[in-house]
């Protein structure tokens, strides 16, 4: 996936303030804009949040993910996919944001809507009257087993979850 270059790091310094502590951004008070500009945006919270959870901020007519905005800022230009470590999309403190391929991601997702037993890769096997227990890993489905007990299917699921290396957040966290 082609994401779009963002404007450099000395022009996102010279337009927004990143404050560290909350993990938000804010307009810089502009020296040529008009009057009214100053007025209306300068230190206010930069951008809004979409129908995803991000906060995206619109730069020179351009919208670009706040996360990636503010790790330009700080690193510069990044390669990769960012997560937000505790799952809540609109903590965009840098303690929370990390660079991670598209399978790292993955691995600490949060649990699905549709999840109906409140554990992910766990679910009621109406047919054999089991539990079942798998687990998605490099794209492909791998199969843990049936099981009479619910909380055996449990253990199964996250003990191939320790084995396959997923992030201890994954399926546990904030829903937004």
């Amino acid at each position: 996936m082609t994401r779009k270059k963002l404007p450099p790091k000395r022009l996102l310094r010279k337009l927004l303030r990143y404050e560290p502590e909350t993990g938000k951004l804010f307009w810089r008070e502009r020296r040529r804009a008009t009057c009214s500009w100053n007025t209306r945006y300068a230190d206010t919270e930069a951008g809004s949040i979409h129908t995803r959870g991000y906060r995206h901020v619109s730069i020179f007519g351009e919208r670009y993910k706040a996360h990636r905005v503010i790790w330009a800022m700080v690193y510069g230009e990044l390669s990769g996919d960012m997560d937000h470590i505790n799952g809540d999309r609109r903590d965009n403190r840098l303690s929370n944001l990390r660079v991670v391929t598209n399978s790292e991601n993955r691995k600490n997702s949060k649990l699905q809507v549709n999840n109906t037993s409140g554990v992910p890769g766990v679910a009621w096997d109406k047919g054999r009257g089991k539990w079942a227990a798998y687990i998605k890993v490099n794209s492909k489905r791998v199969a843990l087993g049936r099981f009479s007990c619910f909380w055996r299917a449990v253990i199964a699921r996250r003990n191939a979850e320790v084995y396959f290396g997923f992030h201890i957040n994954h399926g546990k966290h904030f829903r937004s």
